[in-house]
């Protein structure tokens, strides 16, 4: 596929990344506000709350090095599509970093126009700062020169595995699913205060501000490999 700005992809599309990110748990209610038509908050608690997950992304090579390397952050919004009998708990462990992507500002155009005009993702260019020495990572992220963000954590224990994982999304008002696979080290830590989340004045933040997210989260995340990214799947409004 031919890029608006110009670049030719295929799919799957493989890329290395390093990301790393935690999940917060939220009222449900909020957070079922800000998914679209057709999905639902997981629970995250026996008593029904539901997550939202940041992620600080560094990708290294997309496909064979036809778009640049760049940095993302992504807000995810665990979620399960509304044909479910049931709305299965998220393990945080595995699966906190699958789900509605509900914004993910990037640092080139070329990276907005990937996720744009293939999968219809919420992509905005913006700056975006890692500073990773190893263990912790501090990223800044400031939208029309406005922070949307400044999050910190510290990378948890990893090993070698495969995973499976997904993203919701919607172009061209049809809501997909767009599978995932992850080959690499993956990390996962339980309730953790080892997190830091400061929001800025961008309009953007406002809505994640209100949900009331803590200074503890239920975990923390990390992948260090190859993410290979699949066509997405129409699931509403076929």
């Amino acid at each position: 596929m031919t890029l608006s700005t110009g670049e030719t992809v295929t799919l799957p599309l493989s890329t290395e990344a390093t990301m790393l990110g935690a999940v917060f748990t939220v009222p449900r209610r909020q957070l079922a506000a800000l998914l679209p038509d057709g999905l639902r908050p997981m629970r995250v608690t026996a008593g029904g709350k539901a997550a939202v997950t940041f992620l600080s992304v560094e990708y290294h090579r997309i496909g064979n090095g036809e778009i640049d390397p760049y940095n993302e952050f992504a807000v995810v919004l665990p979620a399960v599509h509304e044909s479910a009998t049931t709305v299965p708990y998220l393990s945080a462990l595995t699966h906190g970093t699958s789900g509605y992507m509900w914004y993910l500002p990037v640092t080139t155009e070329p990276a907005k126009a990937l996720g744009v005009d293939i999968w219809g993702f919420p992509k905005v260019v913006a700056d975006i700062t890692h500073r990773d020495d190893g263990t912790r990572r501090r990223t800044t992220v400031t939208v029309d020169g406005d922070r949307f963000i400044t999050f910190e954590t510290t990378y948890p224990p990893s090993m070698e595995m495969r995973d499976d994982g997904y993203t919701y999304t919607v172009k061209d008002d049809t809501l997909l699913r767009v599978p995932n696979e992850v080959h690499g080290e993956i990390g996962a830590w339980p309730f953790t205060d080892e997190v830091s989340v400061a929001f800025g004045d961008s309009h953007r933040a406002e809505p994640l501000r209100e949900l009331g997210i803590g200074d503890r989260a239920l975990a923390r995340v990390s992948v260090k490999g190859e993410v290979q990214f699949h066509p997405g799947e129409p699931l509403f409004g076929e």
